[in-house]
């Protein structure tokens, strides 16, 4: 593909992207009306159709249509009746039609012949039909529990769709299993370990930007690779014309410093002290939230430098423990204490907050990974999210909010379908490692109640808690997309059996046992999702509108039916049962026949109380209403109704009922930890490699020396990872689209890869712009190209995610084949970025935890 920016432009204005991509394709012409429609839209093709949809690209979820013509996708646009990304979209959205398209994806079941794995084993595939296919993983999972050992049988679950409860949970629960495996904790797992022990709240925060005065983006790009993105990219320009403030903390230059009034170019790993500066200030200014915090009992600011304040001097309101707070942590968290260690002038850090202190309450507080995802990174996602508590921003008009969501339909329960065997082993501990002493993983305050993903590779590996035989993963690619790659290709090769099911053959497939060709999931199969965004949250929905382009199927639904099937002709019949028994069709009673049936039965009960309009009305939903089923899929998308700001104030699920500046949440998890196994809770923050944070500090937000990676004599970069704007999780990489404009990333380069490194550093070490260099950590290193970017704080180097594919495709690989011979185009990131761990959520780390040199390859 040859084609500029400009140029692509050019085409777009004159035919329409969609018209661009598939002229050639099908031998359709399509045919454009002049001028715009009366609400300023194009004026719609004029013999295809828009069909409702979405789009699964990350985490923003948004509402999509798409048009198709003659049984083909064309272009992509957003579902105006989506109140959360409405009619817009990012650039991702549209390399949806290549995606589905691509040549290179798999096109029918194969099976292994080669019993030897690895990289550079050919897997000898061979073709065989799907019930060959599902039969063969049927097989594996009887002589499982044949042998006694249902235990070793898991799931892994990368994206999904609303109806994942299914294979993940439901599943591996009748086949008698405890171990399903999200990717949750590669993703944001310590991103809510804040809000979650400040409010009781596990889970993603929406932001009410459009009523906000001063947005504060902390270790996060929402331009580029947060939720919402379509939203965002459509909404800051608005807020900004209209006077909005904005702030971005981030060793890196992104795209949302681009647009903000201040960068805060912190030192990779410090971000606690920063946030720490910035409390203190606000408290010291008096510029905390008397609303919602509460005052001193006689008016006068007792929060001096360096003086404890007696608690009795100040009555809360909706917060608990500020004053306690103050006295364990703050009071000497100066600015100028914060300087030397966070890199961010004194003098800054002041400005920034006065600012906030102005706008406040209408202030977003917008924290994502960056200053959390870090090996000590959990007591700073409580000190930047305790931010919005002290400025009474929290579920405050303009602030952070939590959003409000729909009432529907889980999967129902599978006990009455687990047999003794089931039973007496569902309840094992996961193979993932959680709630061992080390790592606590407390998800919603549960010793182990949280996945790690990430530690699954070196449990396989060490065979502990026990050897996992048998794995069904689905849209999950762990080898490529978690850090200590290695490990995970050692794990794999070791694996007994692995059925994979994608679309793409990927680094994972090249292990597995047997292909499971996945269906797209737009259009060629039922899709549902919901998010939050602009106050609001939508559940989308979208048909099947286009027959499979290959031979594939929905792991969730269709390959679940078949594998029941398989399960029963084998003399387990149980899956079979409970598939049937519980998945009829709301409206008729009719039981499902076949696989599709069953896909369209699933995603009518699971959303029967968006559509059926009594249901709606019993289950108290609220928003959009739908006058049945066929309504709802011809609409394509519910939005909520507006928010109720306030509404948790003094009511939130903590133990205090309030927002908790002193964690009494948080302590009761440690403690709970701590008796699991007869230690104390300082012993456990040693064990969870927090050794500095025992006694009183453990229940607050407080400054905990990094720890990274690589002595800094061999290693003397600070690694930044982030992701690239077309990334779409790492799965669009063999598109025409991400390689040619893989350049829209600032410094970025068409059809290749770089690393980004100052240019004083790079004069210091003798680099030049354009040459190849070696990136190397403690944990491997990678080659590719070096470019000079002033826009990147001195003494880090930055990569973004999204090359270094050796498998996945003729466009993603240098060299791409499913025999021998792979050559990745570029490096993978998580070659380089140590497997380790922030154990008190069980996160993977990604930022501020590895350190790298460079030289000339």
């Amino acid at each position: 593909m040859k084609l500029s920016r400009r140029s692509f432009l050019k085409v777009s204005a004159a035919t329409g992207i969609g018209a661009a991509v598939l002229s050639g394709c099908a031998g359709t012409r399509v045919a454009v009306q002049d001028g715009p429609q009366a609400d300023g839209r194009p004026r719609a093709l004029a013999q295809g159709e828009w069909k409702p949809a979405g789009c699964a690209g990350c985490t923003s979820w948004c509402s999509k249509e798409a048009y198709v013509l003659d049984g083909r996708v064309l272009k992509i646009r957003g579902n105006a009746r989506s109140k959360v990304n409405g009619s817009a979209s990012c650039s991702r959205s549209h390399l949806i039609i290549q995606m589905l398209y691509d040549p290179d994806r798999m096109k029918q079941p194969m099976k292994r012949t080669n019993p030897n794995k690895g990289r550079n084993e050919d897997p000898g595939w061979e073709p065989i039909t799907w019930d060959e296919a599902v039969g063969m993983l049927a097989d594996k999972i009887v002589e499982l529990r044949e042998n006694g050992e249902p235990h070793k049988f898991a799931t892994f679950r990368g994206r999904y769709t609303n109806v994942n409860d299914i294979v993940y949970s439901r599943l591996p629960q009748v086949v008698g299993s405890p171990n399903n495996i999200s990717h949750s904790s590669i993703c944001a797992e310590a991103e809510k370990f804040g809000p979650y022990y400040t409010q009781g709240f596990w889970g993603y925060r929406d932001y009410d930007l459009e009523r906000t005065k001063f947005t504060l983006a902390w270790g996060v790009d929402p331009l580029c690779s947060f939720r919402q993105v379509s939203y965002y990219t459509s909404a800051m320009g608005r807020q900004l014309e209209r006077g909005m403030k904005m702030a971005t903390i981030d060793p890196k230059f992104s795209n949302t410093a681009a647009k903000s009034q201040e960068w805060l170019p912190v030192v990779p790993g410090e971000d606690d002290a920063l946030a720490l500066a910035m409390a203190h200030e606000i408290l010291v200014t008096g510029g905390w939230s008397k609303e919602f915090v509460g005052d001193f009992t006689d008016g006068r600011n007792r929060f001096v430098v360096g003086q404890d304040v007696p608690e009795n001097s100040f009555n809360e309101v909706h917060t608990n423990g500020v004053v306690k707070w103050w006295n364990i942590e703050l009071k000497n968290r100066t600015p100028e204490w914060a300087e030397p260690i966070s890199g961010v002038p004194a003098a800054q850090i002041r400005r920034v907050v006065a600012d906030m202190i102005e706008a406040a309450p209408y202030v977003v507080v917008m924290m994502g990974g960056g200053n959390n995802m870090q090996t000590r990174g959990a007591y700073s996602s409580i000190a930047v999210h305790a931010l919005s508590g002290l400025l009474g921003s929290n579920d405050h008009e303009g602030g952070v909010i939590l959003g409000r969501g729909a009432s529907l339909n889980s999967a129902p329960s599978a006990g009455d379908y687990q047999d003794q065997l089931a039973k007496d082993n569902v309840g094992r501990q996961k193979i993932d490692q959680r709630g061992y002493k080390n790592m606590p993983a407390l998800n919603s305050g549960r010793s182990g109640g949280g996945v790690v993903t990430n530690r699954t590779a070196d449990a396989m590996l060490a065979k502990d808690p026990y050897e996992l035989k048998v794995v069904l993963a689905y849209w999950s690619n762990f080898a490529y997309s978690a850090p200590g790659t290695q490990r995970w290709e050692e794990a794999l090769s070791q694996l007994d059996f692995l059925a994979h099911a994608v679309p793409n053959y990927s680094e994972v497939s090249h292990f597995a046992d047997v292909l499971l060709p996945s269906t797209f999931h737009l259009g060629e199969q039922m899709s549902a999702l919901s998010q939050k965004g602009n106050t609001h949250t939508h559940v989308w929905i979208g048909d099947r509108f286009i027959e499979p382009v290959f031979d594939c199927k929905n792991p969730e639904t269709e390959v679940m039916w078949m594998l029941g099937e398989a399960l029963a002709e084998r003399g387990f019949d149980n899956w079979h049962r409970y598939l049937r028994d519980n998945f009829k069709d709301p409206e008729t009673g009719r039981e499902a026949t076949n696989p599709r049936e069953f896909e369209l039965y699933v995603l009518k009960n699971r959303h029967f109380p968006l559509w059926d309009p009594s249901e709606f009305a019993s289950r108290n939903n609220h928003g959009d209403s739908f006058t049945g089923w066929e309504d709802f899929l011809a609409k394509g998308c519910w939005s909520s109704g507006d928010y109720n700001y306030k509404g948790r104030w003094s009511n939130m699920p903590t133990e205090t009922k309030k927002f908790e500046f002193y964690s009494e949440t948080l302590k009761k998890a440690l403690q709970g930890h701590a008796d699991r196994y007869n230690i104390s809770i300082d012993e456990v923050m040693r064990e969870a490699n927090y050794p500095d944070s025992t006694g009183e500090k453990a229940f607050v937000a407080h400054y905990v020396e990094s720890d990274v990676a690589g002595d800094p004599r061999q290693y003397p970069f600070y690694f930044i990872d982030s992701k690239k704007i077309l990334a779409r999780e790492g799965r669009s990489a063999n598109t025409g689209y991400f390689q040619e404009f893989s350049d829209v990333d600032q410094g970025d380069i068409k059809w290749g890869d770089c690393v980004k490194m100052n240019p004083e550093d790079a004069a210091r070490l003798g680099l030049q712009d354009g040459e190849i260099v070696r990136v190397t950590s403690p944990t491997g290193s990678i080659e590719t190209t070096l470019k000079t970017w002033i826009a990147l704080r001195p003494g880090t180097v930055h990569k973004n995610f999204g090359q270094g594919h050796w498998a996945f495709g003729r466009n993603a690989a240098e060299v791409f084949t499913t025999t021998t011979g792979q050559v990745a185009r570029g490096g993978n990131n998580n070659d380089i970025i140590q497997a380790e761990f922030e154990r008190l959520s069980g996160s993977t780390v990604y930022y501020g935890s590895t350190r790298v040199r460079v030289e000339r390859a």
